[in-house]
């Protein structure tokens, strides 16, 4: 009887704890809700001046972003996890010419700065480490928007 009670016990904390783990993933997704603008972008280690002016909107945990004109460039779903330092984000492309593909890169909040490193250049490049725009990465510098 004891060893069945210590086991419901741990049953017990562990359905409990379970919601408990995705829950920084699920907070960090929130912190990144809103509109961002591109102020600052470097691509394979050179100035990338047609991304700034971009406009990336995160709500619920769909993505988009749109040219300074406003028309639509990318769009699907983000995962944002900020427990791995430098904390991870994933963009997955549901529509488009990117569909079914994914940019895998790092991010970093500071206040109402965001800046994301990631591979979307070249996809087939692991996830940066640094944030720096090397070859087959792109660094990119956003303002939180006034809604």
């Amino acid at each position: 009887m004891h060893q069945l009670t210590w086991a419901m016990c741990w049953l017990i904390l562990g359905i409990g704890l379970g919601p408990a783990f995705a829950q920084p993933a699920e907070d960090a997704r929130k912190t990144l809700q809103g509109t961002w603008t591109a102020t600052q972008a470097e691509r394979d280690g050179k100035s990338a001046d047609d991304v700034v002016g971009h406009r990336l909107s995160c709500t619920g945990s769909r993505f988009q972003i749109q040219a300074t004109d406003g028309k639509a460039l990318h769009a699907g779903t983000f995962r944002a996890d900020a427990a791995p330092k430098p904390a991870a984000i994933d963009l997955e492309h549901t529509e488009g010419v990117l569909k079914g593909k994914a940019w895998t890169g790092i991010y970093r909040l500071d206040g109402d700065t965001l800046t994301v490193c990631d591979n979307a250049p070249s996809l087939d490049k692991p996830r940066p480490v640094a944030f720096e725009a090397k070859r087959g990465s792109v660094l990119i510098t956003f303002k939180r928007a006034n809604p």
